[in-house]
């Protein structure tokens, strides 16, 4: 109720008590209790104004001023990397500077009118690829080619479908077998999935290929060269259905992404600076961007072991800080 409604209803009864009325009984006629009207008159005489005072108080888990700071920051320094208050919200805990949760990073962003670029929403699988194979690094790789007309130039790419890790590209002027044995090659030995031999690996003894490359239905893909390749290296093709991109979204995702977060790629008319900025990206994509389906840590963190660990330290991060919290605004306000 405003400072006037209770003045007015106080002058109400003032002047039902002049005309001889008991108090009460003009409190009472008003729906006003009696001992709220004196209560009323004892803080106009005390403090001159009837205006509602701040209740005070406040959510006991409320974040303090340093974390609100520290999310400012946050934003500032990595916004332009990552993009949502989701990520931010990792991106604090993977620092150690601030746990919080992505709700309280959105909160701080708007009530400081800071807009971040935000991240296109995409719907997770609902079940794993390839449920029959085991979900572990190395055992699926997706790969595709996209272009870079400016340069004149096709980048081939392959990704490991499980740690979303970049495992490896191949920057050339061609789409035949060839380019697609010497990205392979190159990868199978970057990842030392090859013997002191140089062979590679082997069968599983349940008869599933340790290693499966999935990809669409290009012609350099479906070569019989690439398919004797592959059968030489013991890697198994999975082709997704003609005409359907969204069987390979992987790695359609991870082309976006390489894109749409680096777009000077497009503009790069010369190969070889095209090249040496692919492998700069390529290390930026794996060990800076938090990545949202491993559960925000980076690429190489999940295809390293280190992806577990991070989370469940956020986790518990997250507990001390909530009980941070609590301890220091009951104590400011005891």
């Amino acid at each position: 109720m405003s400072a006037g409604a209770k003045l007015e209803l106080l002058g109400l009864i003032d002047g039902a008590v002049k005309d001889g009325w008991a108090h009460a009984r003009a409190c009472r006629v008003l729906d006003l209790a009696d001992v709220r009207a004196h209560r009323w008159r004892a803080r106009l005489r005390e403090t001159g104004t009837l205006e509602d005072r701040d209740p005070g108080g406040g959510a006991v888990h409320g974040i303090l001023d340093w974390e609100e700071a520290a999310i400012l920051d946050l934003i500032e320094m990595w916004g332009h990397v990552d993009l949502s208050h989701r990520k931010i919200a990792y991106r604090g805990s993977y620092v150690g500077a601030v746990f919080v949760s992505p709700s309280t990073v959105l909160r701080v962003a708007l009530k400081h009118k800071v807009q971040l670029p935000g991240e296109p929403v995409r719907a997770k699988p609902v079940m794993p690829a390839l449920p029959q194979i085991a979900w572990e690094r190395n055992r699926i790789w997706i790969w595709d080619a996209t272009h870079f007309t400016r340069s004149k130039r096709v980048a081939y790419a392959i990704v490991d479908v499980v740690t979303r890790y970049w495992i490896g590209y191949l920057l050339t002027s061609e789409q035949t077998s060839t380019q697609a044995q010497l990205l392979f090659a190159r990868a199978l030995e970057d990842q030392d999935l090859l013997d002191a031999d140089g062979l590679p690996p082997s069968i599983e003894d349940d008869g599933l290929p340790v290693l499966i490359a999935w990809s669409d239905n290009g012609s350099e893909m479906t070569a019989l060269d690439t398919r004797k390749f592959m059968a030489l290296m013991a890697i198994t093709q999975h082709h997704g259905r003609p005409g359907t991109p969204t069987d390979q979204a992987h790695i359609e995702s991870f082309f976006s992404h390489l894109k749409g977060d680096w777009p000077h790629l497009t503009e790069i008319t010369d190969p070889a600076v095209l090249d040496a900025e692919l492998a700069r990206v390529r290390t930026d994509y794996n060990t800076r961007r938090l990545h949202a389906s491993i559960g925000y840590v980076t690429p190489d963190d999940e295809h390293h072991g280190r992806g577990p660990r991070i989370r469940r330290a956020r986790a518990a991060g997250m507990r001390r800080a909530r009980a941070r919290r609590i301890a220091e605004n009951r104590a400011s306000k005891s």
